[in-house]
C-alpha cells in the first residue's frame, strides 16, 4: 500500500472517523480524527510528510503518542503493545 492517504486511514480507521481536506496550494492536507464524542485529533500534514515513507511513519507514531497521552496511557505501555484504542508504536528507519 503506497498511497499515503490509505496508510494513514488504515492506521486509525478502526477507532476513528478519518477525514482529509486539502488545506493549502502547497500540497498540505488537514487530517481530522473524530469519534462519537467529537474531534480527537486535527493535524496539518505537509506535502513532504505525505511523500516520504519515513516522515509518514513518524507522523503516524506522533499522532498515536498524542492520543495515548490524552487517554492517560504511558509511553512504556505503548512500546510494550498495551491495550487501548491506540496501536503499538512503530519505529521508522
Amino acid at each position: 500500500m503506497d498511497n499515503p492517504f490509505q496508510l494513514i486511514a488504515a492506521a486509525f480507521e478502526h477507532d476513528f472517523r478519518v477525514n482529509f481536506r486539502i488545506e493549502r496550494l502547497d500540497g498540505s492536507v488537514s487530517l481530522t480524527l473524530s469519534d462519537d464524542s467529537g474531534v480527537k485529533v486535527k493535524r496539518l500534514i505537509s506535502k513532504q510528510q505525505l511523500h516520504d515513507h519515513t516522515r509518514l511513519a513518524r507522523l503516524i507514531d506522533s499522532i498515536r503518542l498524542g492520543i495515548a497521552i490524552d487517554e492517560g496511557h504511558g509511553v512504556t505501555a505503548l512500546l510494550a503493545g498495551g491495550s487501548g484504542t491506540v496501536n503499538r508504536l512503530t519505529v521508522a528507519n
